[in-house]
């Protein structure tokens, strides 16, 4: 199986750089962007997602998917906003170009440097203009807000419920800290689906390698979930989640992002795509590196003596890759599931 782009796998995971496709795509992470359990932390470990904030992140959505998301979840009427597990920003500052001019949005994040980091980007993106001055941020958990009830009229997280051991819960609190008849609104993938999406390296794999490859990937799913360390494809389910949790209204939309990669690889976004996934490569990393990967496929019950030869396959050749790149024969359509789910309170 030819190398995989990053996803939507972000931090205790990693991405195909979509969510997942051969060469796969953010992703997403795209997309997977949590925060590992404090007492698995190495104390001179790097801060969760270090490997995921890539300038790739800022091509997750498109500006006119977005737009239309807000007329439709009449994003017109927000004035204040959380944004849960906020990384180094990137969420919130997509959201805030479909805001109202006078909305306030707070960003929380477990991680005291990367909301060094949110301090930096909302100054550094918005000079002059007094945007920065819309941004708040803090540490904080979604575990347990440290926000009053009825605080928020949108209440939001990007990539954060697939690395909780409990969602439901971090939804309770979601919706505990939204107002009445506000809303919240989580964007999750399903990292599992860009499984299938093949590129032009992987268009003669045998059908018996593929499923190789997807016992693999589930396999490994299956004991990052049994570990308590989320469910990277836990948009599938979001909804049922939502319901669980009280909200009404609720709403599923799909994201036409892809994370598409051709000759001649013009553009910044194709270019941050292909420099994370040589990025990955140097690193030796799949979803996740080498020893986070077979942690969890032994968790999951994979046999320990398949584990080699099964990481070959999975992480592929540097050679054919930028070989493939170097050449023009290098392509994929880099498709992706980024759910966005959004319920009233």
């Amino acid at each position: 199986m030819p190398f995989i782009f990053p996803r939507y796998v972000y931090p205790s995971i990693r991405l195909s750089v979509l969510p997942h496709s051969p060469i796969r795509p953010f992703p997403l992470s795209p997309y997977l962007c949590k925060m590992p359990e404090k007492n698995l932390i190495q104390q001179n470990s790097p801060p969760h997602s270090a490997a995921y904030f890539g300038d790739f992140r800022d091509f997750w959505w498109n500006r006119d998917f977005l737009e239309l998301m807000a007329r439709r979840l009449h994003l017109e009427n927000v004035r204040t906003v959380l944004d849960v597990g906020c990384g180094i920003g990137h969420w919130g500052r997509r959201l805030e170009s479909v805001l109202p001019q006078e909305a306030t949005i707070i960003g929380i994040d477990r991680e005291e440097e990367w909301i060094r980091e949110c301090k930096k980007h909302a100054v550094s993106e918005t000079p002059g203009n007094g945007n920065s001055e819309r941004f708040e941020f803090h540490v904080g958990d979604v575990n347990a807000l440290e926000f009053p009830d009825d605080s928020f009229d949108l209440v939001t997280c990007q990539t954060v419920l697939i690395h909780i051991a409990d969602p439901l819960h971090a939804l309770k609190e979601m919706l505990r800290v939204t107002k009445p008849g506000g809303l919240i609104l989580a964007a999750e993938p399903s990292n599992r689906a860009g499984t299938l999406v093949r590129n032009s390296l992987s268009i003669d794999t045998s059908t018996e390698e593929t499923l190789r490859y997807i016992r693999f990937q589930l396999i490994c799913e299956r004991g990052k979930l049994l570990l308590g360390l989320g469910d990277i494809s836990l948009g599938d389910v979001l909804p049922g989640l939502f319901s669980a949790a009280g909200a009404n209204d609720i709403q599923v939309y799909l994201s036409d992002k892809t994370a598409a990669v051709f000759p001649p690889y013009s553009g910044a976004e194709q270019q941050s795509l292909l420099a994370q996934a040589r990025e990955m490569k140097a690193k030796e990393m799949w979803m996740w590196d080498r020893d986070e990967s077979e942690r969890y496929y032994l968790a999951g019950g994979g046999a320990p003596s398949e584990f080699a030869e099964i990481w070959e396959l999975v992480t592929g050749s540097d050679d054919e890759f930028e070989n493939a790149v170097a050449s023009g024969q290098y392509y994929t359509s880099g498709g992706a599931m980024m759910y966005l789910v959004s319920g009233r309170k």
